[in-house]
């Protein structure tokens, strides 16, 4: 694949800080040492997780969004390889893959028709390079956990997990958005719509959607479709309208028991630099938690946490944050099956 660039030993070392009488995480992973055929380099190892990063944001800019969501797979890769490598974190049921990289699309601040049917055009090129990598994974019998670039992977991944079953999936999104928006050329804010209007989602479940964000239209359409439901933010804990366990046992029987996914937005937890960061979100707390619930599904297959913005001064915030969440959903998947 052009655009993957795996992760080799020499990255692995420049990145860790060993400790004398400790074992890190980044010491027990696997790594391919080189790339013929995702699925046949991958089908035998004796892994159950593949790591991958996303490094671009230009579905996030074919939204007229904040540009940075690159940054993240760098960020998340240094802190995740750092973490104490012991019977909790599963270290030796790791392969770090490496990330999907992409060039910086620039000169499009004015986003006229044209430059923005150009950024729609790079995005459907992500699109196949995502959906080709998730489907070889899942096909290999492994849960891919891809990491970092906008929300618009949302379609890859869901497409990608769907041709490796050969069957729509569900999936379970915590957003404060519903990226449900209409087919007028892709974006980080179309992924699901898509993905449901070409068959490839089945059942899609919207956890922690923003009632001041979320258009009257869209609202509108999804409202007439049965195999779209949500429960807002504000139902949850402003108005205390139902419980968030009640909605996470909502969330898995809107599933239909199909195949699912989980979409992680780092736009819907609380102070966490995204491409939509919010004062009023869940807590790190309750993003686990619901990590670790939908983790221990028997029909969960994959995870993906993108829209997270590192900078310099919130690189170690984004870093653990999301090594804790990819840990949190690997101990819970394995033991829940």
């Amino acid at each position: 694949m052009k655009h993957l660039h795996l992760f080799s030993t020499k990255e692995l070392k420049a990145l860790l800080n060993l400790r004398k009488g400790e074992t890190k995480f980044g010491e027990h992973i696997k790594l391919l040492p080189k790339l013929n055929n995702i699925y046949e380099d991958i089908k035998d190892l004796d892994v159950r997780y593949v790591i991958f990063g996303i490094e671009e944001d230009i579905g996030v800019k074919a939204n007229y969004g904040k540009s940075g969501t690159y940054k993240s797979w760098g960020v998340v890769k240094k802190f995740l390889v750092n973490i104490q490598s012991n019977p909790m974190t599963h270290a030796k049921k790791v392969l770090v893959l490496g990330s999907l990289r992409y060039e910086m699309v620039e000169g499009y601040s004015k986003k006229t028709k044209e430059e923005l049917k150009i950024l729609r055009s790079h995005v459907e090129n992500i699109d196949k390079d995502v959906s080709f990598l998730v489907a070889e994974i899942i096909r290999a019998g492994k849960i891919p956990i891809a990491v970092g670039g906008g929300h618009n992977n949302s379609y890859g991944m869901i497409k990608g997990a769907a041709l490796a079953l050969q069957e729509p999936v569900s999936s379970i999104n915590i957003d404060a958005h519903s990226d449900f928006r209409p087919e007028e050329g892709r974006h980080s804010g179309n992924g699901f719509s898509y993905a449901f209007a070409e068959g490839f989602l089945k059942q899609y479940f919207i956890l922690g959607l923003h009632e001041n964000y979320s258009s009257k239209s869209v609202l509108a359409t999804m409202n007439k479709i049965k195999a779209i439901d949500y429960v807002t933010y504000e139902g949850i804990e402003i108005r205390k309208e139902v419980k968030l366990k009640d909605v996470l046992e909502k969330a898995v029987t809107h599933t239909k028991n199909t195949p699912f996914g989980l979409e992680v937005d780092c736009d819907a937890i609380r102070n966490i630099p995204s491409s939509a960061a919010t004062p009023s979100g869940f807590t790190v707390k309750q993003a686990r938690r619901m990590v670790h619930f939908f983790g221990c599904q028997p029909q969960v297959k994959y995870l993906h946490i993108c829209e997270a913005i590192p900078s310099k001064k919130s690189e170690y915030k984004v870093g653990k944050l999301i090594s804790y969440l990819i840990t949190d959903f690997m101990r819970a998947y394995e033991s829940g099956h």
